[in-house]
């Protein structure tokens, strides 16, 4: 039993390091932890272009902010 569950870990391990691995040779900016939450959100049914089209607006909102607060300093 500990067998198939060590089995299944490495599975999801390897599988995790290669979807970063790609998410890095696309230049996604996503750390490892990011990763993870968007493959748990696709998997509980969240759409994968939905989730996409919100990181790019959370990011512009990011930059926007970071340059009004320059601005400012």
């Amino acid at each position: 039993m500990a067998s198939a569950a060590n089995t299944n870990l490495n599975a999801v391990r390897e599988t995790m390091d290669v979807l970063l691995e790609i998410s890095r040779l696309l230049n996604t900016g996503l750390d490892m932890e990011s990763l993870s939450i968007c493959v748990r959100l696709c998997e509980q049914g969240i759409n994968p272009e939905a989730l996409s089209a919100v990181i790019k607006e959370l990011r512009k909102a990011s930059e926007t902010l970071k340059v009004s607060e320059n601005c400012t300093n």
